[in-house]
């Protein structure tokens, strides 16, 4: 399999990396697996030593680490920036609370004492994807490090620059050699590592093609595992909204990283007496964009990920407005080199389209109208994805009362569907299971062991 870096904006193969052996996988698992006897005694201080370490030497690379981001996958380079940012905050969160996460849990009880004691598991395997090469990993490699965990990752095929920067990065601040070890592999060869009894726990970020095969490996082998899948995120505006912040929020949740985000705000559900009005706006802020070089700090619209993201998003579409659906912007590939597609516009979608069932990864917005508030509710549940939402309406009481009744794991009111290291982040239905980030993110690969002192 090529492990190779392809850059979106011309299509040009850059650089390549040969895959590992099954002798040295062997051997890179060994060392992490010695690594975690030596780690998991290692105070919680001198772990959170090295993530503050991590974060520094990522603020002194910033620029060098956003180009990669760019030049792989094609992210605006102003949001590959926002990236390394959000990335640093993640370490820095952990390293300053890792240690009032691990305190001591007590339990009351009538006689005795009883408290529960966070310990560390082991060598845990995560499957990381394209779309935020940096932060996805330090996503699940910040909470378990500073946990006593140690972590392999096997990242996406078409960043195994950022992949490989990752483990230098850790390497030059100080850990060693097993800490943190990425795996140039075949996704393929996951389900044999999953046999191995010095994986504990396995996390995948990806498609439910992926996040189905992962679970099947682990459940086989009695492993945990921790799955943030697909989305197809509602974005409700009731018609109270506050119009302006509505549409810009639109923009930024649907047609950031060009779409290619599991929480993008894919289905925007307006209420009737609005929809007009919101549309015409949404519509000039779209036509405004610029096209152009993701290196260039003015680019607004940028390159697809890879040659066959863009392939894919054109056939899901054309198949889209085959079936009876209306482009009101875009709808096709951009006449130029490169992985681009025109940021679109979709309406009059219905049940059996595509575009009403399938997430829809890249810049596309489908747009629906409702008569009221239940409505709007129904549809935004009538999917078998539940990851993010968003509802935006001035009266506060009424838009949680929304979002209490829609079937995600995470609602944003009045904005876009967002990642903070402070907020427990997961879906539920096909969006997968478990959460990253939070205290709760932090608990997912660790024993809570119970301890009972009778009288």
């Amino acid at each position: 399999m090529a492990i190779e870096t392809v850059n979106p904006y011309n299509n040009e193969k850059v650089k390549s990396f040969e895959e590992i052996s099954e002798k040295e996988l062997d051997n890179k698992i060994e060392t992490a697996h010695q690594a975690f006897q030596k780690w998991k005694k290692t105070s919680v201080e001198k772990r959170c030593q090295l993530l503050e370490k991590v974060a520094s030497i990522m603020k002194n690379r910033k620029t060098e680490l956003a180009k990669l981001i760019t030049l792989e996958m094609g992210k605006l380079i102003e949001q590959s920036e926002a990236e390394i940012d959000m990335c640093i905050s993640v370490y820095e969160y952990y390293a300053k609370n890792a240690a009032s996460f691990l305190e001591d849990k007590k339990i009351k009880i009538e006689d005795g004492e009883a408290f529960v004691r966070l310990t560390p598991i082991g060598s845990i395997l995560a499957v990381m994807p394209w779309n935020y090469p940096f932060n996805q990993v330090a996503r699940i490699a910040a909470p378990n490090i500073a946990a006593g965990n140690v972590i392999l990752v096997k990242h996406a095929s078409n960043v195994p620059q950022c992949a490989a920067i990752i483990e230098e990065i850790f390497t030059e601040a100080g850990a060693e050699t097993g800490i943190y070890t990425n795996l140039f592999i075949a996704s393929k060869r996951v389900a044999k590592i999953a046999e191995d009894k010095r994986i504990a726990a396995m996390s995948l970020t990806g498609s439910e093609g992926a996040g189905a095969s992962l679970a099947e490996a682990a459940g086989k082998n009695l492993k945990k595992s921790v799955l943030e899948l697909g989305g197809s995120d509602p974005f409700i505006v009731l018609e109270d909204a506050d119009l302006d912040k509505a549409v810009e929020n639109a923009v930024k949740g649907r047609f950031g990283n060009m779409g290619q985000a599991c929480t993008s705000s894919k289905r925007i559900i307006l209420l009737e007496e609005i929809a007009d009005n919101f549309i015409e706006k949404f519509k000039k802020e779209l036509q405004d964009l610029k096209v152009g070089n993701p290196m260039d700090k003015d680019t607004e619209v940028g390159p697809l990920s890879t040659e066959e993201a863009a392939k894919k998003i054109a056939k899901q579409v054309k198949e889209t407005v085959d079936a009876g659906a209306k482009v009101l912007l875009g709808g096709k590939r951009m006449d130029r080199e490169g992985a681009f597609f025109e940021p679109t516009i979709l309406t009059d979608i219905k049940p059996g389209m595509v575009a009403y069932h399938e997430e829809i990864f890249g810049p596309v917005a489908s747009i629906f109208r409702v008569k009221d508030e239940e409505a709007a509710i129904e549809l935004a549940n009538d999917s078998s994805f539940g990851l993010g939402g968003s509802v935006f309406s001035k009266d506060l009481k009424r838009a949680v009362a929304v979002a209490d009744k829609i079937e995600t794991g995470m609602v944003f009111i009045n904005e876009h569907t967002a990642s903070r290291p402070d907020l427990p982040f997961g879906g539920v239905k096909r969006s997968g299971y478990g959460r990253e980030l939070s205290a709760l993110g932090f608990e997912e690969f660790l024993n809570k062991k119970l301890i009972r002192i009778a009288e």
